[in-house]
């Protein structure tokens, strides 16, 4: 890992967000929670159900997911009179594929029509449940990767006030 994209670059970028950043992500991550949570029916409500119940990480992954994604989302408000480059593409693609993947991890396994048409219903319990909480770790670690690559940006690319 390039010491740009380091947790440390990362978390100094962080602690120089202003406040407008972390109203985006205080309302971000309820707004993520329920994209997610509702039509798994992580999030209890009248119109999803699930087959099989939920197991214990699903809500894990579900809260980690919002918080990661949240921060990823915040990147992209615009920090003060700094210009943002429209072009600055640096983690879009890893974030969205790990909120699919998060998506497809916290799932019904047997609710996924995908996976029920490549599969069916005794293959979405035997095959696909078994591997949902690795696609769950790798949605995460893109999510965490997205995070870092845009914060990293940041921190790399930063202006200061009078340069």
């Amino acid at each position: 890992m390039s010491s740009s994209r380091s947790p440390r670059a990362a978390w100094a970028a962080l602690r120089r967000w202003p406040r407008g950043r972390w109203i985006a992500v205080a309302a971000a991550t309820p707004l993520v929670i329920l994209a997610l949570g509702v039509p798994t029916a992580l999030v209890p409500n009248p119109f999803f159900s699930r087959s099989v119940p939920p197991v214990w990480w699903n809500h894990v992954v579900l809260v980690l997911t919002a918080l990661l994604s949240a921060v990823v989302l915040a990147t992209y408000v615009r920090a003060g009179s700094s210009p943002r480059d429209d072009r600055d593409r640096t983690g879009r693609s890893l974030g969205s594929a790990g909120a699919v993947l998060s998506f497809l991890a916290v799932g019904c396994p047997v609710c996924n029509k995908a996976v029920l048409l490549l599969v069916g219903t005794s293959g979405a319990l035997s095959y696909w449940a078994p591997l949902q909480p690795v696609v769950a770790v790798v949605s995460l670690a893109l999510l965490a990767e997205a995070a870092l690559r845009r914060l990293a940006s940041e921190a790399a690319c930063s202006v200061r006030p009078g340069a």
